[in-house]
């Protein structure tokens, strides 16, 4: 059994030594434990200190692509290395490693195919209570559209097993947590939440730049989500609210028009007659929407079952991708010490897979 902790960063060079020294090197159940950090086009020194603490994989976007394609590039890089469970963490040390046995403790007991970490959110003294509330919110609304129990549903840090990873994809930019809590529960994969702790504060949030962008972007990222998972629902509720507003507005008119009052009320005629085409209209958009949900749904199977074929061949091939770590590790240890120790580490951690 292996175990790989990837780590999406994006210059993250002041934190990451913290968060690797905390990092297990062996977890209960498992044979292997590796670590793989995904540099989403840094331009510091993260790639260095990540190679220089013994990480023993890194994958790199050649610009920065936001934290949700960093951590799909992240699973397919873990998938790739034969990672029959991935854990997620991120390089600010925000979550306490002692908790990830924890964590992966229901995969290994077939309990589970996804594990959240919940954190004590009302006890975490650097949370505004706007972030706090926002936080509720958010796990509210996943909570309903994906018919789970997550308490903390933007946690960045959880468990996954091979198969779970296999059929995640995530549509945002922005973010990951909500959307995979979703694609879980519409899946019908098993998810749990384990209660863990959280470090101090090392820096400040690079999603929550401010309150009102917060909101703008969570709020954003909730519609999408309904927009895609939930689709008639969303265009159905919002075509039934408009043709029952006309409904109404239509009633309304033909009231005054049998009492005799009814030319002074046209306005009422004809806003009626424009919410009645676009409640109808928006109804039939909720039929098409959900044709597309479904053909998404076949393609999603489509695409795992793909997946599934390659990825056993892929570990008789050469990897590309490691070559070019090699060479990394090569150039970047060589500062530090003599050639041939800098091609030894480096091919040990290209051994590691």
């Amino acid at each position: 059994m292996k175990l790989i902790i990837q780590i999406p960063c994006y210059n993250e060079a002041g934190t990451l030594a913290i968060a690797l020294a905390a990092l297990p090197r062996t977890v209960p159940g498992f044979d292997v434990v590796e670590w793989l950090v995904i540099d989403d086009g840094s331009v510091d020194e993260t790639v260095r200190i990540a190679l220089e603490n013994g990480v023993d994989h890194v994958v790199s976007h050649s610009r920065n692509q936001g934290l949700a394609r960093g951590f799909m590039t992240g699973l397919e890089a873990c998938l790739e290395r034969g990672a029959d469970v991935i854990v997620n963490t991120d390089a600010d040390n925000q979550y306490n490693a002692d908790d990830i046995p924890a964590l992966v403790s229901p995969i290994l007991q077939h309990k589970a195919d996804i594990v959240v970490g919940a954190r004590p959110i009302d006890t975490i003294e650097h949370f505004s209570p706007a972030k706090k509330f926002l936080q509720k919110l958010g796990s509210w609304v996943v909570r309903v559209v994906s018919r789970t129990s997550i308490p903390d549903a933007p946690s960045g840090f959880r468990a996954m097993s091979r198969a779970a990873a296999q059929r995640l994809v995530v549509f945002s930019d922005y973010t990951y947590t909500l959307e995979t809590i979703i694609q879980a529960g519409q899946k019908n994969m098993a998810i749990m939440s384990v209660p863990i702790r959280v470090n101090e504060d090392l820096r400040p949030s690079r999603l929550l730049k401010s309150i009102p962008s917060y909101i703008q972007r969570s709020i954003g990222t909730m519609v999408r989500i309904f927009v895609i998972y939930r689709p008639f629902r969303f265009f159905g509720v919002l075509g039934s609210a408009l043709f029952l507003l006309g409904f109404l507005l239509g009633l309304r008119f033909l009231f005054y028009y049998f009492t005799g009052t009814g030319e002074g009320h046209v306005q009422s005629l004809i806003l009626a007659s424009v919410l009645l085409g676009m409640g109808f209209q928006t109804v039939l958009v909720a039929f098409l929407a959900d044709l597309l949900a479904a053909n998404r749904k076949l393609l999603e199977d489509i695409r795992v079952t793909v997946k599934r074929g390659p990825t056993d061949m892929s570990h008789n091939t050469v990897n590309l991708e490691d070559v070019t770590v090699r060479q990394q590790a090569s150039a970047l240890l060589g500062q530090h010490g003599s050639a041939a120790q800098a091609d030894a580490r480096a091919e040990n951690m290209v051994a590691h897979r």
